[in-house]
């Protein structure tokens, strides 16, 4: 009886698709045990996608972890001689948190490693194989490209400190053109170097259209040599299947990946489903001089294929349906008039009605009514593609999204309150009330003040009042409440408004749509602000 490969879960379809793409490729299979030194995880922690990571102590008193990365393992063990190209690929399983269930997960992935002497040749290779590999897995996909190189190139120009070229790299990831102008102010730049790298947020989309650009704005060798390979590599991938992109805001950890950098998505995916770049300064950790790039497909991510289409996505309509994860309350009044103003409103009154889901196809706009606390979660999972979420939301939950734009709804600010008569003592951990509990980490942690967190969900301004805490952090808009309950505000440290959020993967799939929204709403916020 013949076996019908068609029978099995898209997971495993793409592991015996992959696999023999890989070996047609003549790389031959990598195999490893699940444990590694935690050692090497410990020195690499930013390499890593989370510096949390399973550890045991073994028999023999070594500190050992369950793997949560492949790739330094095969850096730290290949030991290419000189002017040999070792060419690899793995099928693992790795361990790490998920920020779905909060608790670890086993993980599979499935990827390719070219290590030692890597040339042109084998880059252009690699970042083929990439395109292949996701035209494999049988939907329409985006590979999205960009280059380190060019964007040390610009930072040089620049004259940007080290110290501050992750913050402005962190900033550019998530599109964040309002923060960024100034993060660059923070760093010495002046008005023209911080235009400069808000530049590169343009420099976003087809390779035919990005490219000359990409090109004209060159500052020296080094980004005339980066815009050289991405030319290179553009004309490599033509004709690959898929759509590629180039974004000149997507960036590795700076410490390990020194040239192209891509991420490949599937339609219907909320999260980049494939991720790799050349790391030779990772690899020149363990063997001087050698070159590495190399990627990896995340195959549990598409046990999301198999899954029926939610309701709303089974209704055909005309249109590409943009979707809106809109929060319930004054907020979302506001937004919601806002964008229907500028063409996005519904035939349905959405406060006149239970119904959580409204839309309106001639204008391709759908709203998902939530919880404010909710929205970046809808967004960042796909659920929704784009959402209005207020800056402590999107702080304290650490969505990965693009932050696109900061509407200025909303305004107020996040504070450090306590009674009128208090003082610090530093004998002692202070007692902070909130429901901001990593908001509240971080800023003290900024400090260097250790703090005891007592995490309310109401009445934050209660707790000092009845001795729960020393102080709260909340937020703050008028500071009536405060006043009223004998409190003051000790310190404010972060600006609160409402931001325009997008989910990475829908923004390569819906960017027309995105981008066409975010600049009316952009015009429409201009023009309020002129009349007042």
């Amino acid at each position: 009886m013949k076996f019908d490969i068609s029978c099995l879960q898209p997971k495993e379809q793409a592991s015996f698709a992959l696999r023999a793409l890989y070996e047609a490729a003549g790389c031959r299979k990598y195999h490893m045990g699940r444990f590694e030194e935690y050692g090497l995880y410990q020195e690499n922690r930013s390499f890593l996608s989370s510096e949390q990571v399973i550890t045991f102590t073994d028999l023999d008193g070594r500190l050992l972890a369950l793997k949560p990365d492949v790739t330094l393992s095969i850096a730290k063990t290949a030991q290419p001689a000189p002017g040999e190209t070792l060419r690899y690929y793995y099928h693992e399983n790795v361990y790490r948190p998920s920020a779905e269930s909060h608790t670890f997960k086993e993980i599979g992935q499935m990827g390719l490693e070219m290590l030692g002497d890597v040339d042109e040749g084998q880059v252009r290779q690699a970042v083929s194989l990439a395109a292949q590999s996701l035209e494999q897995l049988g939907q329409p996909w985006v590979l999205e490209v960009s280059h380190m190189g060019y964007l040390f190139g610009l930072l040089d120009a620049l004259d940007v400190p080290e110290a501050s070229r992750a913050a402005l790299l962190a900033k550019l990831k998530a599109k964040n053109l309002h923060e960024l102008k100034a993060a660059a102010s923070a760093a010495g730049l002046d008005e023209a170097g911080a235009d400069a790298l808000a530049g590169l947020m343009s420099l976003c989309g087809s390779c035919e259209d990005v490219l000359p650009r990409v090109e004209a704005a060159c500052r020296n060798e080094r980004m005339e040599a980066a815009a050289a390979e991405l030319k290179a590599i553009t004309e490599e991938l033509a004709g690959a299947g898929g759509s590629i992109r180039l974004d000149m805001t997507l960036a590795g950890e700076m410490e390990y990946y020194n040239g192209l950098v891509f991420q490949g998505y599937l339609e219907s995916l909320p999260r980049p489903v494939l991720k790799g770049g050349r790391y030779d300064l990772l690899m020149q950790k363990f063997t001087p001089g050698a070159g590495a790039i190399g990627f990896a497909v995340y195959l549990d991510e598409l046990d999301r294929l198999s899954a029926p289409l939610p309701p709303v996505q089974q209704q055909k309509t005309e249109k590409t349906m943009l979707n809106v994860a809109l929060p319930k309350g004054r907020l979302g009044d506001k937004v919601y008039n806002l964008l229907a103003g500028i063409g996005y409103g519904c035939p349905e009154d959405y406060n006149a009605t239970r119904k959580l889901v409204v839309e309106n196809p001639a204008a391709g706009i759908r709203y998902f009514l939530v919880k404010p606390s909710d929205v970046a979660i809808y967004v960042e999972h796909g659920a929704a593609d784009v959402g209005i979420v207020g800056k402590d939301i999107l702080t304290e939950a650490s969505a990965d999204v693009y932050e696109l734009l900061d509407t200025g709804l909303g305004k107020c600010r996040m504070c450090v309150a306590a009674p009128a008569d208090y003082k610090d003592d530093p004998s002692r951990p202070v007692r902070v009330a909130t429901k901001f509990v990593n908001i509240a980490k971080s800023y003290y942690a900024s400090i260097g003040r250790d703090i005891d967190i007592i995490k309310l969900n109401g009445s934050i301004e209660l707790a000092p009042i009845l001795g729960l805490s020393d102080v709260i952090v909340d937020i703050v808009e008028t500071g009536t409440t405060l006043r009223e309950n004998g409190l003051r505000v000790v310190t404010e440290f972060m600006p609160i408004s409402a931001r325009f959020i997008a989910n990475k993967a829908s923004y390569q799939f819906k960017h027309r749509e995105t981008d066409e929204m975010l600049e009316k709403l952009r015009a429409a916020l201009a023009a309020k602000e002129e009349k007042k």
